[in-house]
């Protein structure tokens, strides 16, 4: 197995991306702190879970809040004694607004779910990884949206500036073993289109010329086999970089 023992938490966990990925690291022996705001759902995971190699234990929270990405991690250490993985998947998209029709709280609401909250994740993973002196892995899910307009103003530039974070922390804490990587899923068969709302038409007249060009959907199988190698010794000498599952879409 390839994660045996390995102590994790994924964000996000309780659907799409998220549950595929937390289902593939405890079939290969990972030891999982399960987040979402869900609680059904994530003990339906739980459940689902029970019989396999390794084990979940889940996290009800929200990670746009500070001391519920400090608790996650604080849980993983309590349950598993120590932290080795951090994924952060969670996240929200906007409604393909332009930047002339960007509102303030919409805004806040994506950059604190997407960039605030992973960044809270990474700084106290980063502190818990240099205290227990072995290195540590952190795999951030982000989007083709960070170099391409495939969605809103607002969203891209949420995934560009998560990039930018993972990019220099693998750069600072290279020297203490520390993996910092991401993940830029294209178009992925998920239930994000629920955060989406009402379409801004302008918007998404635009972003039409560009989805059509796009091959089609993948599955959250996809990112999760992407995950599994990231997280894996694999990957051990893979820092700092942005490893795209668009089906070729980039490529146009």
């Amino acid at each position: 197995m390839k994660l045996e023992g390995k102590s994790v938490v994924v964000t996000g966990a309780s659907a799409g991306m998220g549950k595929a990925i937390v289902e593939r690291f405890v079939k290969e022996g990972a030891r999982v702190i399960a987040v979402a705001r869900g609680k059904e759902r994530l003990e339906s995971l739980v459940e689902s879970l029970k019989s396999e190699a390794g084990e979940v234990v889940a996290f009800v929270g929200d990670i746009s809040k500070k001391e519920d990405n400090e608790a996650m991690i604080d849980l993983a250490i309590s349950k598993f004694k120590k932290l080795d993985i951090l994924v952060n998947n969670a996240g929200v998209c906007d409604s393909f607004e332009p930047i002339g029709h960007v509102m303030d709280e919409k805004y806040k609401w994506i950059m604190d779910t997407n960039v605030y909250g992973p960044m809270c994740a990474m700084r106290k993973a980063v502190n818990v990884f240099l205290k227990q002196g072995h290195g540590g892995n952190i795999i951030n899910i982000a989007s083709v949206g960070a170099q391409r307009s495939c969605a809103g103003a607002v969203y891209c530039g949420s995934k560009a500036a998560l990039v930018a974070i993972s990019k220099n922390t693998s750069f600072m804490y290279n020297p203490q073993n520390i993996r910092v990587n991401v993940i830029a899923p294209g178009g992925i068969e998920t239930e994000i289109a629920s955060s989406i709302g009402i379409k801004d038409e302008e918007g998404y007249s635009r972003i039409k010329v560009l989805s059509a060009t796009a091959p089609a959907m993948g599955q959250v199988d996809d990112i999760a086999n992407a995950s599994l190698f990231l997280a894996s010794d694999e990957s051990k000498y893979i820092n700092g970089t942005v490893l795209v599952v668009d089906g070729g879409w980039m490529a146009g």
